[in-house]
């Protein structure tokens, strides 16, 4: 009997191992449900998971003729199409320098021309989600002298930040914004305000425009959970969400007309900030906020102020340590990035809107001095070839983890400072020069970015599958950061040829070579850099 017993436990875990290393669909170790395997998770294309953020100088500022601020500077839109979004950081200032006065093009602060970079993006075909954060100065002044910052909570000193009238200035701005920009052309001209005050004699002026059909998303304010700056700065749950319903729709339409975003446009797609602390409880509070507030709809859905949930989150060693203070990054496959995509995945899925959960930074150093830094790796590959490799990876895992748009921070370095975040550019801002990490995105959005992930069919190597109509496409990688190889068998049916491409650095395009497979199976070798098996 111990015998018979022995024998078939080997056939049962032969049988595993043999499963784990090879390419059938059919037996999925991983299939598309949330983490508690109650919610269908829809398919999500992998170009939307190549977004970057940048600020306007990055799409206007011309090396070669510093006082032109007003037209795209067409080397640096040629880098930013190598991503398919963009994150605008737009501080408030720019849009409203002096109280009550609105310019877009040009801005009274920078002289920026707004119209510009979001015509550029629609052109282009790059979506843009606008950040509007920071308080402009006239707001900043009605603190007392040694409370001022810009990133202060929006609204004036001493009001409550838990009454969304208190954040009616900021409202307001939201709505003038997406009057312009949104896509409604039946905005009331009467409330479309512009300064058009010259700033000096022959100065262009502002001119009114409603529905200019650029933008689509906008993002109440930036990591409102500013917990390392104090009260001042910090919001919490219910705070920002009373926040949110002013900027919203103006809470419920009580502040009055020309407030809040949807009253401007109701298609224009509120998103929340996006979360430092990557906390799923402050989004639960924000939504026990609305339920208290806001009530239901005529669904029975909770009456939300926001359409999509947004949360940061860079993979890195803090776990490791007492104080929790990172030393460097590490490959997102081993930090708990997943863990935490599924938690606001699952919060998501248990409402009935089902509002789609995105990442609005993620990002790896370049300077061996940051505590987010990306490693060197053997001789195999140098910080910023690893650097392109995880932030792929990341955009690989989140897709498999059911988020449906991820942003990269960012476009180009702040510095070459040992700070965090200060050399996560994906570009050099001096030679304009892709860095790998831009490379492949770009590679990887022509070579498949309509394609939608389907499956998880091995952990160890890691390999996805993704699909476009009939045709399938294999994505093969190792979750390591130890310059780990490995083989994997695909099964790739009735197919006489798998064509395997490989991300090139420096280059646009992937290379591509023909393999030919044996009765339709084919022995590939797998490294930490993805790698992509197309079906013939």
């Amino acid at each position: 009997m111990k015998k018979f017993l022995s024998v078939l436990l080997f056939i049962v875990l032969a049988g595993a191992a043999i499963k784990t290393l090879t390419g059938c669909i059919s037996s999925p170790s991983h299939t598309t449900v949330d983490q508690a395997g109650k919610y269908p998770v829809k398919p999500n294309a992998i170009k939307n998971m190549f977004g970057i953020n940048c600020y306007e100088w990055n799409f206007l500022n011309n090396p070669f003729n510093i006082n032109d601020v007003s037209h795209i500077y067409d080397p640096k839109m040629d880098v930013i199409k190598s991503f398919t979004g963009v994150r605008h950081y737009m501080d408030w200032s720019k849009i409203e320098a002096t109280q009550g006065n609105y310019t877009f093009n040009p801005t009274h602060d920078g002289g920026w021309n707004f119209d510009a970079i979001y015509e550029g993006c629609k052109k282009n075909g790059i979506e843009v989600l606008v950040c509007l954060k920071t308080c402009p100065q006239w707001l900043v002044n009605t603190y007392p002298p040694g409370e001022r910052d810009n990133e202060n909570v929006p609204a004036p000193y001493s009001l409550s930040h838990s009454d969304p009238a208190s954040y009616i200035l900021q409202a307001k701005a939201g709505f003038q914004f997406a009057a312009r920009y949104g896509y409604n052309k039946k905005v009331d001209p009467a409330l479309v305000k512009v300064d058009s005050k010259p700033r000096w004699t022959g100065d262009q002026v502002n001119q009114p425009q409603i529905g200019m059909g650029l933008v689509k998303y906008i993002e109440c304010d930036n990591e409102r959970d500013k917990w390392w700056k104090g009260k001042r700065a910090q919001q919490n749950g219910s705070e920002y969400a009373a926040n949110l319903s002013a900027f919203y729709d103006g809470d419920k339409g009580k502040l009055g007309k020309g407030v809040g975003v949807k009253n401007a446009d109701p298609n224009m797609q509120v998103v929340m900030t996006g979360l430092a602390s990557a906390n799923v409880q402050f989004v639960k509070d924000m939504v026990e906020w609305c339920k208290k507030n806001r009530g239901y709809k005529p669904d029975g859905s909770i009456d939300l102020c926001f359409d999509v949930i947004n949360y940061h989150f860079a993979p890195n060693d803090h776990k490791e340590h007492a104080n929790g203070q990172a030393t460097r990054g590490i490959a997102p496959e081993l930090s708990e990035a997943g863990e935490t995509a599924d938690g606001f995945v699952s919060l998501s899925n248990s409402l009935k809107q089902h509002p789609p959960v995105w990442i609005t930074e993620t990002c790896y150093d370049i300077n061996p001095g940051s505590p987010q830094r990306a490693i060197a790796i053997g001789n195999e590959r140098t910080a910023v070839e690893t650097q392109g490799d995880w932030l792929l990876r990341a955009a690989l895992l989140y897709n498999r983890h059911g988020i449906k748009r991820a942003f990269y921070y960012q476009l180009f370095d702040d510095n070459g400072s040992a700070v965090q975040y200060s050399t996560s550019g994906l570009a050099d801002g001096k030679t304009l020069e892709r860095r790998p990490a831009a490379d492949y995105a770009l590679q990887v959005t022509k070579l498949m970015g309509n394609y939608e992930y389907k499956a998880t069919i091995s952990q160890d190597p890691l390999v996805d599958v993704y699909q476009l109509g009939d045709k399938k496409m294999f994505v093969l990688m190792i979750p390591d950061e130890k310059g780990r190889t490995g083989h994997f068998m695909l099964d790739l049916g009735k197919a006489k040829t798998a064509l395997v491409h490989n991300l090139q650095i420096g280059k646009s395009t992937m290379g591509s070579t023909p393999e030919a497979t044996t009765n339709g199976k084919f022995d590939m070798y797998v490294t930490e850099t993805p790698i992509f098996v197309e079906v013939q």
